[in-house]
């Protein structure tokens, strides 16, 4: 039987798992897995935020309501953050954001870096600053990136730690599920 194969990238992935007391062992953590990602139940309810993007914009809960969201929690010193961002301005295109709304929260990082980011990349996602880790923090986002999946009703969903290609089959059922009325 072969070996499986195990990036870099995951192997660090598990090592901060393990540091933050979270279980590696998928069928452990009753959680969906792929090949760099688990997907989780997020218990708890939607905690009020009011963040402000790099246009000056300021966001709260009752700008999500009506429409599926993606709260995307990420950084640009993360590989497998960059790695996903591209994918996400992917869906967010193809939907819409009267449909799915996609929020890339950019962790503790000064805004002329998040922008610096967006610019080179062609990210036209809002991107919001959790300028002092308090948003992160709030919603238990530990593991960069970390999506938090909210669905029409405000309700929240799951939470998806790791990188993700957010065009695959596995991701669009994903979606799909917030999706439904």
């Amino acid at each position: 039987m072969p070996m499986p194969f195990f990036s870099r990238r995951r192997f660090l992935q598990q090592a901060v798992a393990i540091a933050s007391g979270a279980s590696v062992f998928p069928a452990m953590s009753q959680g969906l897995t792929g090949p760099a990602y688990e997907v989780s139940p997020w218990p708890g309810p939607l905690t009020a935020f009011g963040l402000v993007d790099t246009t000056g914009k300021t966001w709260r809960v009752a700008d999500l309501r009506g429409r599926a969201v993606l709260l995307n929690f990420w950084a640009s010193w993360c590989e497998p953050c960059r790695a996903e961002m591209p994918t996400l301005q992917q869906i967010a295109d193809l939907y819409g954001d009267d449909k799915l709304l996609v929020l890339a929260i950019n962790f503790k990082e000064p805004a002329a870096r998040a922008l610096q980011f967006a610019k080179t990349t062609g990210v036209t996602l809002p991107v919001l600053l959790d300028l002092d880790g308090k948003a992160a923090r709030g919603w238990g986002v530990k593991v960069f990136p970390t999506t938090l999946m909210i669905d029409r009703t405000g309700q929240p969903r799951q939470r998806v730690t790791g990188e993700v290609d957010w065009t695959s089959p596995a991701a669009e059922k994903l979606i799909a599920g917030l999706l439904k009325p």
